[in-house]
């Protein structure tokens, strides 16, 4: 298996792993939202024997510093339970981090999500629609997240 960029000649394996991974089309809806409003900031793919089994994109945030949100993670049914998902986490999560970005911000389940350094306790405080339980953050750059502060995803999560 093979983690790079996405291409232009990817856009279409990505929207339909992303259908079979979910199973239903929002999640694909948003990839391709995110990617027209040129709100793609890192958008990787894992490809295996020339065929994409994983996708996993991060878009800027509106913040008072440099924070991505995470979301969403795809992997193909027939691959899914092999670390592919958390390689591309950790891939992009990484490019994030060279790339200059402060922060990132999830939403999920946390049971999966702390295994990468998100957490709950660290994203109280942030004013957001979906902040609660489920709403998770991860410092990049220390002390980016000492003072909490209004975070909204880009506009396309809007839109779906």
């Amino acid at each position: 298996m093979h983690i790079r960029p996405e291409t232009p000649g990817d856009i279409t394996a990505i929207r339909d792993l992303t259908d079979a991974a979910f199973g239903q089309p929002d999640e694909a809806r948003l990839v391709d939202l995110l990617r027209e409003n040129g709100d793609a900031a890192i958008s990787l793919v894992a490809e295996d024997a020339g065929h994409i089994i994983g996708h996993v994109m991060f878009s800027p945030m509106a913040a008072p510093i440099r924070a991505l949100g995470l979301a969403p993670v795809s992997v193909a049914p027939d691959h899914q339970k092999q670390g592919i998902g958390a390689q591309l986490i950790r891939r992009g999560l990484s490019q994030a981090q060279m790339d200059g970005w402060q922060a990132s911000f999830v939403l999920g389940n946390p049971d999966y999500y702390t295994r990468f350094g998100y957490a709950v306790d660290t994203a109280k405080g942030f004013t957001n629609v979906f902040a609660g339980p489920y709403f998770m953050a991860l410092e990049l750059t220390p002390g980016a997240l000492k003072t909490p502060f209004a975070v909204s995803y880009a506009a396309a999560f809007d839109q779906l």
